[in-house]
């Protein structure tokens, strides 16, 4: 499985962009955001299932959507009323089974998001 992720960007806060990923290789299942901001941790931003069921930090709730396209193997990002906080590297991840309840875990290359204030 690889995954390519594209749309970031530099973006005055309050403003919008859109990132997307997309997953060739074998079907996966979970998808994900995840980011990392200077100087601290990655952490999950959302994430889907196959199904569409979605998950999402509660500092992003209300101003992000996660969707994806399972025909076109792509998950996107909305995001809207972008804050400074919301800077970093943006990566995606998916999670595919591998049966006897073991699973594998991809990471894309990370897109960078750079709110200005």
């Amino acid at each position: 499985v690889q995954l390519q992720a594209s749309g970031g960007g530099l973006v005055q806060a309050g403003g919008s962009l859109r990132l997307s990923c997309v997953a060739s290789g074998l079907s996966v299942n979970v998808m994900g955001w995840y980011r990392r901001a200077p100087g601290k941790q990655r952490e999950l931003v959302a994430r889907i299932t196959r199904g569409g069921t979605t998950d999402y930090a509660g500092s992003v709730k209300g101003r992000f959507t996660i969707s994806r396209d399972n025909a076109k193997r792509t998950m996107y990002l909305q995001m809207n009323g972008l804050k400074v906080e919301d800077t970093g590297v943006y990566y995606c991840n998916a999670d595919r089974s591998l049966g006897g309840g073991e699973w594998a875990d991809y990471w894309g290359q990370g897109t960078q998001v750079t709110v200005s204030s």
